[in-house]
């Protein structure tokens, strides 16, 4: 039974302009090209250079999925910024992108659940369209998860890229157009597999000086994995009955892209030909990797998708939607 009527009018993506080979990354780490290559599946990922701002990236993103759906800015009710690596501490990511788009007086908030943010975000913009407070909701999602890498930690630094989508949504044309599905669960023994203890108020802004490790990503990635085999299959059966074993009725399936050994967890349950895979070219854009993939499925009328992932917490979310 369809839950929430949604639209998803217009996407868009937007690439630093610096394109980093593995080799590079690999020279930095200290491991070979081939050891990184077979370690995560990520050939290349774009950082952003010195002079590019992710802020700015995610408002040229959101202005071109603005344009995609046929509006303009001034016909955006709500801006969710669903961004896993935070610009800035205050004021709130989502004003700074409505500041850039010059809107005034619509709600601009942030919704922060790492790598499923957008996920959440789309959550969240259906509720608002359902109970008629927004027509149209713009949602971006800006990474740049190359400025807090630790190149003496190999197995994260190899996998991150940065990248920035946007995505326009609105109320439904179709009744049976919108969230079939969907559900979020936290597994909080993963609360330190993967995190970045600075940059809050646990710790008195004088404490973190002369420590940079606390502000750099640290992540135990096969502490992840065995998290994921245990916890995805029951997830994803109260998602849908069947789901940990069948794509059954799903046209394309949209993940975030975690590692090579993620994604491949996941082909165990649906297999490779529907998903949809961008890790090789973009890396693991955090929580851009979703919308990203969203953006270049190009789905169609009446198709159904299967967005889902995994973020730190360790948080899951999927959720089914009808075109």
């Amino acid at each position: 039974m369809l839950k929430e009527g949604i639209r998803v009018m217009g996407t868009a993506e937007v690439l630093p302009e610096r394109i980093v080979d593995t080799a590079e990354v690999a020279a930095l780490c200290g491991i070979s090209e081939e050891k990184a290559l077979q370690r995560t599946g990520v050939r290349t990922r774009r950082w952003l250079s010195d002079h590019e701002d992710p802020l700015l990236q995610g408002v040229a993103a959101a202005e071109q999925a603005i344009r995609a759906a046929g509006l303009e800015p001034a016909d955006v009710d709500l801006v969710i910024n669903a961004s896993g690596t935070p610009m800035q501490a205050i004021p709130d990511g989502g004003a700074l992108i409505a500041a850039e788009l010059g809107l005034r007086g619509r709600f601009a908030y942030s919704v922060h659940a790492t790598c499923i943010s957008f996920l959440v975000a789309l959550q969240q913009a259906a509720f608002h369209l359902g109970s008629g407070r927004a027509d149209h909701v713009l949602i971006v999602s800006t990474e740049a998860g190359s400025r807090g890498l630790d190149f003496g930690q190999p197995e994260s630094s190899i996998l991150i890229g940065d990248a920035a989508a946007a995505v326009v949504v609105g109320r439904p044309e179709r009744p049976d157009q919108g969230i079939v599905a969907s559900r979020f669960s936290t597994d909080t023994h993963g609360i330190r597999d993967a995190r970045i203890p600075g940059f809050g108020s646990r710790r008195h802004v004088g404490d973190t000086v002369g420590r940079p490790e606390d502000h750099v990503f640290d992540m135990k990635g096969l502490n992840l994995l065995r998290g994921a085999i245990n916890w995805f299959p029951p997830f994803l059966e109260s998602v849908r009955p069947g789901l940990s074993t069948s794509a059954e009725g799903i046209d394309r399936i949209i993940p975030h892209q975690t590692s090579r050994a993620g994604m491949e967890l996941m082909s165990r349950f649906w297999g490779w030909e529907k998903m949809v895979v961008t890790l090789g070219e973009v890396g693991n854009t955090i929580a851009a990797s979703i919308p990203l993939a969203l953006h270049r499925a190009d789905l169609k009328p009446s198709e159904t998708a299967l967005l889902v992932g995994t973020g730190a917490g360790t948080h899951y979310g999927a959720m089914i939607v009808r075109w």
